[in-house]
Parts: C-alpha cells; sequence; structure tokens
C-alpha cells in the first residue's frame, strides 16, 4: 500500500524570516499532533539551512524545488543533487510545470534529474501534467505517458521503487482551478497502471501525488480516491493552519 504524503512547495515567495516563521508554526502543529502521513517543506534555495535548522530533529522533512543535472563543475547559477542533500534534505521537485513551462525542461532533462537525485540518497518527486490546450484536445493520457517514459527508459527498473510522481495539472497550478475528483482519480490510475505494466509490486506501492490548487475546502473529495496517495501544495502550504488541515485530511483516508 502507498505511503502517504503532503509536500509543501514555498514556490519564490517570502523571507528568511517568514520562512522560518512558517517552518516554526508547522512544527508546532505536528509535535502536538503526530501523524503516519509523511510531511515535507521545500523553500527556496537560499532559505533551507534556515528552515533545516528550525526543523532539526522534527517529523517534517525538508525539500528543494529543483536540481541539476550535472553532479558538479562550472555550472554557474545550478545547484548540485550532493549539495542539498548536504544542506539536509531528504527530497527534491523535479520536472514541476513552472519549470518545464518556463524554463523549457524536457522529458528527458527531468528524467536526468530524478537519477542525480537518486544518486546523491534524495528521493524525487516527479511532476507530471498536461496544458489545457491537450485536455480540449483529448490527449492527456498521451503526454502524461510520455512524460512517465523518459523516466522508465532512464532509471533502473529497481529505481522505480524509491521515486514518487505528482500529477499537476497545468491549467491548475496557481489558477484556483482544481481538476474534479472524477479528472484526477483517472489520470492517477492511468499513471498506476503505467508502472503495474513494469512490475505489479512498484505499481500497487508507488506514492502518487495531487498538485493543483489543493485547499482545505476540496482536499478531502481529491483524497478519498483510490489512487490519491496525499498531495503537492502549493499556495495553501504557505498558510500554516490551511496546511495542517489538508495533512489532517491524508491522515484520516
Amino acid at each position: 500500500m502507498p505511503q502517504r504524503y503532503v509536500i509543501g512547495n514555498w514556490k519564490m515567495t517570502g523571507s528568511k524570516a517568514s520562512a522560518q516563521q512558517l517552518a516554526a508554526a508547522l512544527q508546532r502543529l505536528i509535535e502536538q499532533n503526530p501523524l503516519q502521513t509523511r510531511i515535507a517543506v521545500c523553500p527556496p534555495f537560499p532559505y533551507l539551512s534556515s528552515v533545516a535548522t528550525v526543523l532539526a530533529d522534527s517529523a517534517i522533512a525538508l525539500g528543494a524545488q529543483d536540481v541539476s543535472v550535472y553532479s558538479e563543475g562550472a555550472y554557474t547559477g545550478q545547484v548540485a543533487a550532493s549539495m542539498l542533500q548536504d544542506c539536509g534534505c531528504r527530497y527534491v521537485i523535479v520536472g514541476h510545470s513552472e519549470r518545464r513551462t518556463l524554463c523549457k525542461e524536457s522529458d528527458e532533462d527531468v528524467a536526468q534529474k530524478a537519477k542525480m537525485a537518486l544518486a546523491a540518497g534524495l528521493i524525487p518527486i516527479i511532476c507530471v501534467g498536461e496544458s489545457l490546450a491537450e485536455r480540449e484536445a483529448e490527449v492527456t493520457e498521451q503526454v502524461i505517458s510520455r512524460q512517465l517514459q523518459a523516466v522508465i527508459n532512464t532509471l533502473e527498473v529497481a529505481a522505480l521503487t524509491q521515486i514518487m510522481l505528482a500529477y499537476e495539472p497545468i491549467w491548475a497550478i496557481g489558477t484556483g482551478l482544481a481538476a474534479t475528483k472524477e479528472q484526477a482519480q483517472a489520470v492517477h490510475q492511468h499513471i498506476r497502471q503505467q508502472f503495474v505494466s513494469i512490475d505489479k509490486n512498484i505499481g500497487a506501492n508507488i506514492s502518487i501525488l495531487y498538485g493543483g490548487s489543493v485547499k482545505p475546502a476540496n482536499v478531502l473529495s481529491l483524497f478519498s480516491q483510490p489512487d490519491i496517495d496525499g498531495g503537492l501544495i502549493g499556495g495553501a502550504a504557505l498558510d500554516a493552519h490551511a496546511f495542517w488541515q489538508i495533512c489532517q485530511a491524508a491522515e484520516s483516508m
């Protein structure tokens, strides 16, 4: 049975002080009400060490928002997986729709980033998703399959047991729109079946998160779906109480 997760993506927001305050508020809530659901937060690169200090010995893990395809070298402005691990990271988001769209990352780039993360002992959260035009053209499953196939082609089968996936429809990121529970479940089921076709055990146990305007008002309907194992949370992750409500929803499933 897949492990349940709630991952907070703090995007490029806030200050060092606000990041520390948010981390401290979340830590207090978790300490008062321990959960089996695994929780992590992904602050901007400059705040990783500060947040790591706040969350030391906490049940909340640390993640990063991106990683380089290179292990080291003359790649100014990039951050290697080993550096993230050295900062205390356990997770790293790869292939977020904003990276794919704004930074023109290819499916192969995303797969290579996942490989570098695994080599450094990090768990990659691999994001996939379709645009509004692709959904309207009814090619969602083809797009998702293509994105996943690049990962499958790059990683050894054994490595697939160490990754996480996140379905985030591009049209629902930061728009206030969320996929209906039926839409989200259909894609999550498609994703799981793609891994079941490789190895039944991997497919049954891989954690697949939903990301896209998840909030306390819609979280129960989304998380109640059989193939949704938690959430990759954007805007609501910047509000400690809202994020905590989402964590509680994941725990209740």
